[in-house]
């Protein structure tokens, strides 16, 4: 099995325990699902923001640890300040040591939307997501059918949560374009064997529709990296790794930002 399948098969067992402690009913009685999302698309175009989605993440499969010290209400904070689009925060425990209530502690904090960084593969995670306060779901088209991210993502427009698909290649875009997704990622970083390279942000640029607002993750840690993805037709770029192993990473978004604008 590769990490995404370990990923995926163990997410399937949460789900299930999930569900048969807290209903999609009981869900919709959480004081924030009733809220009304931000926008993606506004807050990414917004001519004071950078376009970048800074990532909250406390460790990952490939690297481990990477800040196990850093409090989320403080990070994201710093990130919103330092002129973050939106902000990015994983739930998976198994292998990103993250929670929902790191959600929930975002939002209570944040004036920007808000990304669950999870994987995705039932409806009931979405209607989790919007109950701890996200603005925006990600569907990993590895993770799912076509079938699954359109159903999917019509249900999360139908809760008014804006919707990224993230895809690593040709196929995987060419096979999930529908009106009810806002933005498209190209993953960077390989899921099943967590390799990086840009390559893969370059190669699709210009073949996702201009419609979708076009996201570049993983993998980028020079500030003229941004520059060129700009240069290229991205609109937007999903960073965490890079602020989050220093040792202040409201800082060094900080002075990432300096060096781009």
């Amino acid at each position: 099995m590769t990490i995404l399948d370990k990923i995926v098969a163990r997410k399937k067992e949460e789900v299930a325990a999930a569900q048969a402690t807290v209903s999609l009913e009981e869900l919709k009685q959480y004081p924030l699902f009733g809220r009304e999302c931000y926008s993606l698309r506004e807050s990414i175009f917004h001519n004071q923001r950078t376009g970048i989605i800074a990532e909250f993440k406390r460790a990952s499969p490939s690297k481990g640890l990477i800040n196990g010290t850093a409090t989320v209400e403080e990070v994201v904070q710093g990130y919103q300040a330092a002129g973050a689009s939106a902000i990015s925060v994983l739930t998976d425990n198994d292998f990103f040591q993250g929670t929902l209530e790191d959600l929930t502690k975002a939002r209570e904090v944040l004036t920007i939307p808000l990304l669950r960084k999870e994987f995705i593969v039932d409806k009931y995670q979405i209607a989790e997501a919007k109950a701890y306060g996200a603005d925006i779901i990600l569907l990993i088209a590895a993770c799912l059918s076509t079938h699954e991210v359109e159903e999917f993502s019509l249900y999360a427009k139908s809760l008014g949560l804006n919707v990224l698909l993230e895809v690593h290649n040709e196929e995987e875009l060419l096979n999930n374009i529908f009106p009810s997704i806002d933005a498209i990622g190209v993953n960077n970083r390989n899921l099943k064997y967590f390799s990086v390279s840009l390559a893969h942000s370059y190669d699709l640029v210009n073949k996702i529709p201009n419609s979708f607002i076009k996201v570049s993750e993983s993998g980028i840690s020079d500030p003229e990296t941004i520059k060129d993805l700009k240069s290229r037709g991205f609109d937007s770029f999903l960073i965490g790794e890079n602020f989050m192993k220093t040792g202040d990473p409201a800082q060094a978004i900080y002075d990432f930002v300096q060096q781009i604008k």
